[in-house]
């Protein structure tokens, strides 16, 4: 802020000068909320010299140690005290106490010993240690006092006497009683520190009366000219319940004497702050505040670089004015706080101030006009130049820029050339008030329309997070798991189709009349099966069919312990008579082509019942999904071992049984099968003796006996034996190494192409033989 040429630097808390209305906790909410950049731009360009130099909600004193090396101050909520450590910019610590602070003092030099007056009637005194002692007055205290030479504590409050506590006796000693009319209390009390004279202000009377701490009496009363300082009204005489008594009479509510000893600063409770020399009645200089607030404070600035000597400092709650005591009518400089004041320190022989204010931060100005900077911030008089692009409030920060069209659309174009638009480039200056209730005038539904852009937009973003599935079902946006989005789709299928046949079968039972109650039930029960969730339309388990990190993986051990079938059935293949089956239905539906027919005929290779009983024996320690080399390995040596041993066998073909092959094979040929033998005419003596007989209801007995009449040497010899050569079962035999190496590949190894002619025996249908 710039004001007569005079820079003011904020070196903590909110810039001076600002008007925002709203509070600094509701910035610091909406500033955390949007993130740090915001939060960067909010403290961009800001000095925070103390740090940690806050409260949580207000602050009520401050001040500094005589040796200039701890600042302490008061505040609230919960009622506590802090002192921080100058030389190292930062809170040394902090004391909570049982109630709100109204004053303290500084005792020692450094900050061991301090003095507080609580506004619950209590007295405390503070040690290094922490609290040492408490006492209470008669009366509620509204300042202190401390009265070096004779170690006496004054405490003023609500009436006309002041405490006084001797701490060297430890003791109270009898109060000093003002003599006068009206007095409602004291409110301030100021010890000269040239003569130690006392001066006290009256609340009530607007007097100041003087006292001599050695004789204990009063030595003279200052009466204020209440006639000047009174604001003037239409009405001459008072009117009982219509004017307002306080409004008629002034109080004293702060006072400073000058280090010469003969200059006094009168603060009052309508704003004016008067101007005395001790030895005359009037006062030589009056300054207004301007706002009509009670003066928070009064100070006088000794040894300024420009000013001089004689420079006064003067401060309510929404500004603090420092002029000079021959000119009062100008100001030196002005600085209007961010928040309500409630008190403001001037650090001896510099030009910083240190203020306590309604707001949580409390804010610090530098004033390089006014003096140097303290010997512990003494880098500020370098970082100057820097704070002051950044500090310097904008003289437009409250306007807001319109274009011509604009102002025109506002209704406020005949205010061209009026004080209240400022030309700037292509357009005016307008004040942000003014226009926020022009706008409003203009286009009453202008909140309307914006509430319903902010919620439109907010559906809009709503909306793109949704899951939106294709036109083709539920199941058509999936992107993992899609194998198992097909079984639910199959299964929840199969149970509508159920449910449709259900009400199908219950529909042909009722009534014609109850036609219009079956419509409703059916819509109400579409309505539920619309409604029934399911793991596709269920927005829990959206992720199982979005999020690729839900993927189903087939191939691990978990899953295969889990799904045993299916990871067998991945892990074998398919056998021959399940690809038998496959080749089959693809033939009955037509659409097998001769190529294909042979293709599928070279590649249904099987091993009939020897392969099907090496997969039954298939190793059963190996674990299900993964693959096991040495059970391979054994299962091919077991399946080669089984052809060696199997291949001196000689196998019967498979000759169908007609009456003609019957007639025309002889009873010798090896190969003929067990029927053709049996239908076979008898050839010699007979070998054995045969029985049959039906019975009545159509059945048929057989009872065969073989003959014992050669002995069992004999029965193996004959034309046809040979020797080497067992014979057993059915036309076997075994042991003839050249009949081996006749038989062919198929007649040894058996059979390994697909039946001609016939369909598979797993679609349970006869074979036609012929």
């Amino acid at each position: 802020m710039v004001a007569a040429d005079v820079k003011v630097y904020t070196v903590n808390g909110a810039v001076a000068g600002s008007s925002s209305s709203i509070p600094d906790w509701l910035i610091r909410k909406r500033a955390a909320g949007k993130g740090k950049r915001v939060s960067r731009e909010h403290v961009q360009g800001n000095i925070e010299l103390i740090q940690g130099f806050e409260f949580p909600e207000a602050s009520n004193k401050i001040k500094t140690t005589r040796d200039g090396h701890h600042a302490i101050a008061t505040g609230t909520y919960k009622p506590q005290t802090k002192v921080w450590d100058l030389d190292e910019l930062n809170l040394k610590f902090e004391r909570h106490s049982d109630a709100e602070n109204v004053d303290f003092i500084i005792l020692s030099d450094d900050w061991t010993k301090i003095m507080h007056l609580q506004n619950d009637r209590t007295i405390e005194l503070h040690t290094q240690g922490g609290f040492h002692y408490r006492t209470r007055i008669p009366r509620f205290g509204r300042s202190l006092a401390y009265h070096f030479p004779s170690c006496n504590a004054l405490f003023s409050a609500s009436g006309n006497e002041i405490y006084r506590l001797n701490l060297e006796q430890g003791r109270f000693l009898n109060p000093l009683v003002l003599q006068d009319d009206n007095i409602l209390g004291v409110n301030c009390i100021d010890i000269n520190p040239a003569h130690n004279l006392l001066a006290f202000g009256v609340d009530g009377n607007g007097s100041v009366q003087f006292w001599d701490p050695r004789s204990r009496s009063s030595v003279g009363v200052l009466r204020l000219p209440t006639s000047r300082l009174l604001r003037p009204t239409a009405r001459t005489t008072f009117m009982p319940g219509v004017d307002d008594t306080d409004a008629l009479s002034i109080s004293v509510t702060a006072l400073a004497s000058r280090s010469d000893g003969l200059s006094y600063a009168v603060g009052t409770s309508t704003g004016h702050t008067l101007l005395y020399d001790i030895r005359s009645p009037k006062p030589f200089a009056l300054k207004d505040q301007g706002y009509g607030l009670p003066i928070r404070n009064l100070s006088w600035i000794e040894g300024s670089r420009l000013a001089g000597d004689g420079m006064v400092l003067s401060a309510d709650k929404k500004v603090v004015k420092i002029w000079d005591r021959d000119s009062p009518s100008s100001n030196f400089v002005s600085i209007t706080p961010a928040n309500d004041l409630n008190h403001i320190h001037h650090v001896p022989g510099s030009g910083l101030f240190l203020t306590a204010n309604e707001g949580i931060q409390m804010a610090t100005y530098y004033v390089p006009a006014l003096g140097p900077a303290p010997r512990w911030a003494s880098f500020l008089e370098n970082v100057t130049e820097e704070m002051e692009d950044s500090t310097t409030r904008s003289a437009y920060e409250d306007f807001k820029f319109v274009e011509r069209s604009e102002l025109k659309t506002l209704g406020l174009d005949h205010l061209i050339g009026t004080p209240a638009l400022k030309p700037y480039m292509h357009g005016y200056f307008l004040s942000l008030h003014l226009y926020d209730t022009a706008r409003v005038i203009a286009n009453p539904f202008a909140y309307a329309e914006h509430r319903e852009k902010l919620v439109r937009e907010r559906m809009e973003k709503m909306a793109e997070t949704r899951i939106r599935a294709k036109k083709g079902g539920e199941g058509a946006g999936v992107k993992v798991n899609k194998a198992l989005a097909e079984r639910i789709e199959k299964g929840a299928e199969k149970e509508r189709k159920r449910e449709e046949r259900k009400k199908k079968r219950g529909a042909k039972g009722d009534d014609e009349g109850m036609d219009v109650d079956a419509d409703a039930d059916e819509a109400e029960a579409e309505a539920m099966e619309t409604q029934k969730p399911t793991l596709l339309n269920d927005p829990r388990f959206k992720d199982l069919f979005e999020n690729p990190e839900f993927a189903v993986d087939e191939n691990t051990r978990e899953y295969a312990l889990l799904h045993p079938s299916s990871s067998a059935q991945k892990q074998r293949g398919k056998t021959a008579v399940e690809e038998e089956e496959e080749a089959s239905e693809k033939a009955s539906s037509g659409g097998l082509t001769e190529s294909e027919g042979e293709g599928s005929e070279k590649g249904s290779d099987s091993d009939d019942s020897s392969d099907a009983g090496e997969l039954n024996k298939f190793d059963p320690r190996a674990r299900p999904g993964q693959k096991n080399e040495r059970a391979h390995q054994a299962y091919a040596r077991t399946k080669q071992n089984n052809r060696r041993s199997n291949a001196n066998v000689n196998f019967v073909p498979l000759v169908p049984h007609t009456e003609t092959s019957t007639s025309a094979r002889k009873m010798g040929d090896k190969t003929a099968t067990f029927g053709q033998r049996r239908n076979a005419p008898a050839r010699g003596p007979a070998s054995h003796t045969t029985t049959a007989k039906g019975s009545k209801e159509g059945g048929f007995e057989m009872s065969w006996v073989p003959s014992s009449n050669k002995p069992r040497e004999e029965r193996g010899s004959g034309k046809d034996a040979r020797k080497g050569v067992e014979v057993f079962g059915a036309g076997m035999e075994r042991g003839d190494e050249d009949r081996t190496q006749a038989l062919s590949e198929s007649e040894r190894k058996g059979r390994s192409q697909r039946r001609k002619g016939m369909r598979s025996g797993s679609k349970n249908v006869f074979r036609q033989l012929g």
